[in-house]
């Protein structure tokens, strides 16, 4: 098949994507119900506990029964992982490559059934979901041959200039030990999967844990690894509570590097304790967004709100680099919302397993409630709604946690413009000019994506001062999402980020290495 299916092409699929699809949908419905454990050491591992896990789709759907780990699990995985580490970092190179790229070699082999598992469990619709089981497969190829591409990061320098001695000096980059991975509930396969891989091939064993909200998906991938013949012990996978599991991770002594994908409080707060200790460790924290978009009176008023709505809506605003903050200016404002406003109306909401539907339900109750709570304060806190701002009760849909997006114009002064909401809820505000623009979008700690749209000769000036790590300029696929691996790298500054270094760009395998000078006389 010719298609190549990204973020950025997943609009307009071929038929027998859906096909197959719906085909292997059928298959994880008649599974669903059945009990899933802990992965340590080369082997499943039963806790003696385990939790029902309801879909958001449907709360009365039982998706299956997933251990839940406890410290000892913790202390049997990270034991595993330091035992297997030695001969890991020992194997050669080319050897290490081929089997993370067999990881992904095998997903690819179940990407549709692990889609249909993404939908049920965060309640993506089928294209979001194929899109994040295709991107983790993406990983794995990526980072197999970004390490190779690199010889192992392995570089000769020149000889010592000395008379009558030959002083040989090189530079190499050496794993860490044991990392950790903790990812979040939204793209629970791919932020994952990613971080696994890029520590993988680097040398690292893993002891990785997912969000309480989604185990089924890091047991998906746990299936991958073990079947690609990776040997025991070189990637663990746990499930629990944060509070349990996730602080027993970072604390361990075994624990020589973090990634976190989160929020920016829990972020900073791991950051801190990494760099506490007897010496730092390596934290590598994506923290969020409050992303913004810039629309100038010169731009494509019809590519602005397609990309607008799909930015601030897709995967119901659940995505770190979801658009939320939108600045119009003045002269365009009226004829720009009336765009968004006839496509947000236009935004099917339903079972997302089903085709016709776009917009799921979000995660959980806590997310369900949190929207009624935002939208009550944008109403009484002199915004006015254009559109949304109800919780969808109607028929089938009380039966999951589904809302409607949202557009509200709001005054700056309202604290919800540096409020991460993870909604889809959308603020506006009129400007006067781009330069206002500029300076409200760079009000913010945070600075993951941004979008613009204006004209062609106004985008050097975008890039030049927006103060963001992810930049998209007259997109209609999506103003502020998108990013694949190996088209565009993805990563925040400010308090987005904790590196500088995107992922899947050409500095990240080197953050899961430490530099070693080596100089030798003969």
């Amino acid at each position: 098949m010719s298609f190549r299916l990204t973020y950025a092409t997943m609009f307009d699929p071929p038929e027998a994507m859906h096909e197959r699809f719906d085909a292997a949908l059928a298959e994880a419905t008649a599974r669903l119900g059945g009990t899933h454990d802990l992965f340590i050491d080369g082997s499943d591992v039963a806790t003696g506990r385990s939790a029902p896990r309801p879909s958001p789709i449907d709360v009365d759907r039982n998706l299956g029964f997933f251990a839940v780990g406890g410290r000892e699990h913790v202390e049997r995985a990270m034991s595993a992982a330091q035992a297997a580490y030695p001969s890991w970092r020992a194997m050669p190179v080319a050897e290490r490559a081929r089997l993370v790229r067999r990881v992904g070699d095998v997903m690819e082999q179940r990407v549709y059934g692990i889609a249909a598992a993404l939908a049920l469990e965060v309640g993506k619709n089928r294209m979001e979901a194929l899109g994040e089981a295709q991107e983790t497969v993406d990983f794995f190829h990526h980072y197999a041959q970004d390490f190779e591409s690199h010889a192992g990061f392995d570089h000769e320098l020149p000889n010592d200039p000395l008379v009558g001695v030959l002083s040989r000096n090189r530079s190499v980059m050496r794993p860490y030990g044991v990392w950790v991975v903790i990812a979040p509930f939204n793209f629970p396969l791919a932020l994952a999967g990613g971080p696994v891989a890029a520590a993988l091939v680097t040398g690292n064993t893993v002891v990785a844990k997912g969000a309480s909200d989604t185990p089924w998906a890091g047991r998906l991938l746990a299936d991958c690894v073990r079947d690609a013949g990776l040997p025991p012990g070189v990637f663990n996978y746990l499930s629990g509570s944060g509070r349990e599991v996730g602080q027993a991770m970072v604390a361990h002594d075994c624990t020589a590097g973090l990634t976190f994908t989160g929020s920016a409080s829990v972020g900073m707060d791991l950051l801190r304790r990494m760099a506490g200790g007897a010496y730092p460790r390596p934290c590598i924290a994506e923290m969020g967004g409050k992303n913004p978009c810039i629309v100038t009176a010169r731009a494509n008023l019809d590519h602005a709100a397609q990309g607008i709505v799909r930015s601030a809506f897709g995967m119901g605003g659940q995505k770190c680099s979801a658009l939320s903050r939108l600045y119009v200016e003045e002269s365009v404002a009226d004829a720009v919302l009336e765009r968004i406003e006839r496509l947000t109306r236009a935004i099917r909401i339903g079972d997302p397993l089903l085709r016709a539907n776009w917009l799921g339900p979000v995660v959980n109750a806590a997310a369900y409630a949190n929207f009624a709570r935002y939208a009550g304060e944008l109403s009484g806190g002199g915004a006015r709604i254009i559109v949304g701002g109800h919780q969808a009760r109607d028929g089938e849909l009380a039966r999951g946690y589904y809302v409607e997006p949202t557009v509200a114009e709001a005054p700056l002064a309202h604290p919800l413009w540096r409020h991460e909401m993870f909604l889809p809820i959308l603020m506006v505000h009129r400007v006067r000019d781009r330069e206002e623009a500029m300076r409200l979008a760079n009000d913010s700690d945070l600075g993951l994506t941004a979008g613009f749209y204006g004209g062609a000769d106004e985008v050097p000036w975008f890039h030049e001062h927006i103060e963001a790590g992810v930049t998209y300029a007259n997109r209609p696929q999506g103003a502020t999402t998108g990013a694949w691996p190996g088209y565009q790298p993805f990563g925040g500054w400010k308090g987005s980020g904790s590196t500088g270094k995107a992922i899947a760009s050409f500095y990240y395998l080197a953050q899961y290495m430490r530099e070693q000078s080596r100089t030798v006389v003969e």
